[in-house]
């Protein structure tokens, strides 16, 4: 058993001295590849999405673009399905994934994350014009447009909110904006995106919360060098203006706090 055990152990340790080091293992790597390869899904607007000419394009785009830059290589993206994106680091099939990763302690068991580069909150979102609601404990009794399954159905429901379900956020804005719902519970980044493709359409946020969700550039552990890079890149572009310059274009704001 001892002579078995010695065997397999050589083994792994020769394994592991011939795993060749595929772009992504190290920063190293991804100089020499010239690329910085980044898993995103290309259907979730305004971060990673297709133009009307079929460009890809947006907010997340934009920052892996800059944060490539930064490295001195090229941006390349790889585009997959959420379910499945993540996952796509553990086969290397790129280096990084940019695509809102939340920072969560279950995900950080497993991966590494950079320093967050964008933050939101749960909002709660009125007409223009109401005066009634002007806190989420305002909720009670009120009727709030929310995706069921969602954490910000959830919070509605437990500030006494007669639910109305809605596949999501645009369809929950047009329940309020129709007076078909009182207020919806949704995140501020797509209000913000909202609110900039259409500023004149009479919603308001009455409250928000005060603790912020975070999202992060992700990687596969053991790659501290890719790491402290990319944390690098991120304090550059926000040094100097590219990171304002991208968020005011897509959100007409900072929101990296």
């Amino acid at each position: 058993m001892f002579r078995l055990k010695t065997i397999v152990a050589a083994a792994l340790i020769h394994a592991a001295a011939l795993t060749p080091s595929l772009a992504g293992e190290n920063l190293a790597a991804v100089r020499s590849a010239g690329v910085f390869k980044i898993g995103t899904e290309g259907t979730y607007a305004p971060f990673t999405f297709h133009d009307a000419s079929g460009k890809l394009v947006g907010f997340d785009v934009e920052i892996g673009q800059a944060v490539a830059a930064k490295l001195g290589v090229k941006a390349e993206f790889i585009e997959g399905k959420w379910d499945g994106l993540i996952a796509g680091l553990d086969a290397k099939r790129y280096d990084t994934v940019i695509n809102q990763v939340g920072i969560t302690e279950a995900r950080k068991q497993k991966y590494d994350f950079s320093e967050p580069y964008i933050a939101s909150k749960a909002v709660l979102i009125v007409r223009q014009d109401n005066s009634d609601i002007k806190g989420f404990a305002d909720l009670k009794g009120k009727k709030s447009a929310q995706s069921l399954t969602s954490n910000f159905g959830k919070i509605a429901e437990q500030a006494g909110a007669e639910l109305v379900g809605t596949d999501g956020f645009d369809q929950s804005i047009q329940l309020v904006l129709t007076r078909r719902a009182d207020a919806t519970i949704n995140d501020s980044l797509s209000f913000l995106d909202f609110k900039k493709q259409k500023p004149d359409a009479p919603v308001k946020i009455a409250a928000q919360q005060d603790n912020a969700d975070y999202s992060g550039i992700i990687i596969r552990k053991g790659e501290p060098e890719l790491l402290g890079a990319i944390n690098k890149a991120l304090a550059d572009i926000k040094a100097d203006g590219t990171y304002q310059k991208i968020s005011d274009k897509y959100f007409g704001q900072d929101v990296s706090k």
